[in-house]
């Protein structure tokens, strides 16, 4: 589950807050005016390349207005205003490389409105666009990747980007004392890039992989003229709680980070690529305020009913089915909708660490999740709302069809229970080893905000014996536990990718390692061997048949007793906001992509404004907005 740099393919491993509480950022722009080189000859990647291009072996995207339409933006879009937003967490570090970073907040805020990458992808086709790098050449053994970075580009203080940033991010990438390991794995597959010219980077891959061009151009970049006087050590303490100096079209002044209280992006005047027409029609909010609530889902949802949010995410089914009818929404001064997308699931669950007693016994995960009632779940507390998941892969053409769905099955679960030695009880009802006397008890740490989701499981295993015992933590601590693998059992989410990339979470190398993506220890060397094959495969088929073998040994072995699912994205928001005619993107279709496609719509602000000072209804909205599922009905 390796974290793709294009805002359309985030990895998504779920992460928080911690360290210092002082006000610190390095990210304020200077409004550096650079001229335009004019020294560089076109044939080394300087003005005029464009004409040179496809006769030196570079290609590029031409945007049609056919095919894009308001892919990339809507026309209508106005800049200006603030879009406020709460979230649960602060951003463990302000860094989207190195320790602590893999994290959906980062990824999508930080990463996404900060910083770029040399390409991106078609947020409909998911073709290669220009981002940094204008234009790009594969050569025919696809072991060699050259990329023209465009003479426009500039980092926030000024400077431009030129051939060697690319190469200082890529050496950072592969320090180890970033404390990165997946990373290392990752770009540890090409040799150093060279910086052929001012503007012109090739890199070669050591050996053929079908992923290679997608990793490698949406790697996310940052500064040679700072990284060149830190090492891995010095860039984790520098910007834990500082933001280097980024490409993208937002910039977080130092007096705008509270640290574990908020972060305020502002729009740049300077941003480079603003009359891209790939970017015109995006990012249109001067400010993107992200104010935290810790640990408190009931306080966030109250503070959106008073205005001081203005788009919140339901996650729970009851809240969603009982408490979203009142006044506001009654009145349509705040829109609710169900968004339906094409975004793969990821993964939800318990996971467990097979390192550790009780859960390195396969038997017992099995009975774990065979005491798991998910079903009942479903139908009690949340409304039928949701679908089984069943694979790493659910909903998706990779999900194995064969996978063992482990319904609710108390006498298969004794069966087992009894097999791994847990044959009677103690006086307080518990069940003891045969032969070591050792209770069956385990702690899973939680937030308080999950007690509901885990109270009722707790109560399923006490019914067979089993200790479950709940501590509350907060997010950064459970993840730091988890990193360091301190942990028996866990409740984690993942984030689903477009192109399943198995490497960084089951390669067996990794299982003994801490602060990756391989949770629960896995290990197996069919998979290795299956990983090596996903490679090199060029073949979508046969990389489909790959994938399905790999998720049913991991269903065999079942390091996960997997949650519940559901293919859309629950939203409330007031209604002064203008958005697509898709509203949310067809990949990611998350209220994340408000930040990037939104804007405020004045007349609609007007409206909302009046209306609520005259205590008048504004028009409703169907409950579901289906326009991917229609558009993908249309198109096949």
């Amino acid at each position: 589950m390796n974290k793709l740099l294009s805002i359309f393919i985030a990895l998504l491993m779920l992460g928080c807050g911690g360290g210092e509480t002082k006000t610190v950022s390095r990210s304020k722009s200077q409004s550096v005016s650079a001229s335009k080189d004019t020294t560089t000859p076109a044939e080394q990647g300087g003005y005029g390349f464009e004409a040179l291009a496809r006769r030196l072996g570079f290609e590029t995207y031409i945007l049609s207005e056919d095919v894009d339409g308001t892919y990339f933006g809507d026309p209508k879009a106005k800049k200006g205003g603030t879009l406020n937003y709460i979230h649960s967490l602060f951003p463990r570090t302000m860094r989207v490389i190195g320790q602590n970073s893999s994290q959906v907040l980062n990824s999508r805020t930080i990463m996404a409105l900060c910083y770029e990458s040399l390409l991106s992808q078609h947020p409909t086709t998911l073709e290669f666009v220009p981002s940094l790098a204008s234009h790009w050449s594969i050569s025919d053994d696809k072991m060699v990747f050259k990329f023209r970075i465009n003479p426009d580009a500039r980092w926030w203080d000024g400077m431009p980007v030129t051939a060697d940033d690319i190469v200082a991010t890529w050496d950072l990438r592969m320090d180890e004392t970033i404390l990165f390991p997946s990373s290392q794995i990752t770009f540890g597959k090409y040799e150093r890039p060279v910086a052929e010219s001012k503007y012109i980077v090739s890199v070669k891959a050591k050996s053929v992989n079908w992923r290679n061009f997608l990793y490698f151009s949406t790697m996310v970049i940052h500064p040679n003229h700072i990284l060149k006087d830190l090492d891995g050590t010095s860039f984790l303490e520098e910007y834990s709680f500082s933001v280097i100096p980024g490409t993208g079209p937002y910039i977080i002044p130092e007096e705008n980070i509270i640290n574990q209280e908020s972060y305020t992006f502002e729009r740049r005047d300077d941003y480079w690529a603003a009359d891209n027409p790939m970017i015109r029609y995006k990012y249109n909010f001067d400010r993107i305020k992200v104010s935290v609530v810790k640990d408190n889902d009931a306080l966030q949802f109250e503070k959106f009913k008073k205005g001081e949010q203005d788009i919140f995410n339901v996650n729970r089914s009851r809240r969603w089915i009982e408490e979203t009818d009142f006044d506001a929404t009654k009145n349509g001064w705040i829109k609710k909708q169900r968004v339906f997308s094409e975004k793969p699931a990821g993964t939800s669950g318990y996971y467990f660490n097979m390192r550790q007693w009780p859960f390195d016994d396969k038997r017992f995960r099995y009975a774990f999740c065979y005491l798991y009632d998910r079903e009942k779940m479903n139908r009690e507390m949340y409304y039928n709302e949701y679908g089984m998941m069943n694979s790493l892969y659910s909903g998706t053409v990779y999900e194995n069809p064969n996978n063992n769905s482990f319904s609710y099955n108390p006498q298969k679960a004794i069966e087992l229970l009894q097999e791994a030695g847990y044959t009677s009880r103690n006086n307080d009802g518990w069940l003891v080893h045969e032969k070591t006397g050792r209770v069956l008890s385990f702690e899973i740490g939680i937030q308080k905000t999950s007690e509901y989701m885990v109270t009722p499981v707790q109560q399923m295993m006490k019914e067979y014996g089993i200790d479950m015992q709940i501590k509350f933590v907060d997010y950064n601590t459970m993840i730091k536990n988890v990193n360091a693998r301190n942990f028996s059992v866990c409740m984690l989410a993942y984030t689903g990718l477009i192109y399943p990339n198995p490497e960084s979470s089951l390669r067996s190398s990794l299982a003994d390692m801490n602060d990756n993506n391989n949770v629960w220890g896995f290990k197996s060397e069919r998979v290795d061997e299956l990983l090596d094959e996903y490679d090199i495969c060029f073949d979508q088929n046969r990389r489909i048949e790959i994938i399905q073998e790999i998720d049913g040994i991991f269903n065999d072995e079942h390091p996960i007793a997997f949650s519940i699912v559901r293919n859309y994205s629950r939203m409330m928001w007031w209604d002064k906001f203008g958005y697509p005619n898709w509203m949310l993107s067809r990949y990611v279709g998350e209220y994340w992509d408000a930040f990037y496609y939104w804007w405020i719509d004045e007349e609609a602000h007007h409206q909302l404004i009046a209306a609520m000072e005259e205590n008048r209804k504004l028009d409703l909205k169907p409950i579901d907005m289906k326009y991917w599922p229609d558009y993908l009905k249309n198109n096949q």
